[in-house]
């Protein structure tokens, strides 16, 4: 896929960029190129377009995510959760890039829940799903900070690495992305390609559906 713009990061390294949803866009976070067997994660040989949704689709899944219900979320959408880590920090901007990472300098979070999570298929398709909960000093620096991630080519938090998956390298370009603000907390949600040929379409409601987690 042909990227929107191009970037460079704070380690003056090209990176490709997407435009999402609404005309905003999210800068790549390029993290490698294959991918490696693991706990139950598929390496390939799925369908094209295959993903199956369920009939309770988006809105359902949307609404067990909002109940921290994870797993039925994602039977919503014809998938099922296949491993996951997670961790937490007490800071944000060693875990940043770009102009979100001189936000968090002048702007300190108070706490930073990151996880990593690869959600299959019944075609033997996986999608890798990163969420990111941001707990802000007060609802005016969340909404400042949901703006920035928001926009076009100012960096993001940076997901786990996916090698914890026993994934070699997943790309997340923001092109399958959901975010959401509540009070002082800023959710960041993106989906990509673990194996196989996920269908964009789900890749898209998985990350929207993410975003709708409460904080662990």
């Amino acid at each position: 896929m042909e990227p929107d713009y191009w970037w460079t990061d704070s380690q003056g390294k090209r990176r490709p960029g997407y435009k999402k949803k609404g005309g905003a866009a999210i800068a790549a976070v390029a993290l490698g190129a294959a991918v490696a067997g693991g706990a139950g994660l598929t390496t390939g040989g799925g369908t094209a377009g295959g993903t199956a949704t369920s009939a309770h689709g988006k809105p359902a899944g949307k609404d067990a995510a909002r109940k921290g219900q994870r797993d039925q979320a994602w039977t919503r959408l014809g998938l099922r959760q296949l491993k996951q880590v997670a961790r937490a920090e007490l800071t944000c901007g060693a875990h940043s890039y770009g102009q979100v990472r001189q936000f968090f300098r002048k702007h300190p979070c108070r706490k930073l829940d990151r996880l990593l999570l690869a959600i299959g298929d019944a075609h033997g398709n996986t999608v890798v799903v990163s969420i990111a909960w941001v707990r802000m000093p007060s609802a005016g620096t969340a909404a400042d900070l949901k703006e920035l991630a928001d926009t076009d080519g100012t960096g993001n938090v940076e997901p786990l690495a996916a090698g914890a998956l026993g994934l070699a390298g997943v790309e997340f370009t923001g092109q399958y992305y959901g975010s959401r603000r509540s009070g002082s907390l800023v959710v960041i949600a993106e989906a990509a390609p673990g194996g196989g040929h996920p269908d964009p379409a789900t890749m898209d409601d998985a990350a929207e559906v993410a975003a709708e987690f409460p904080p662990p």
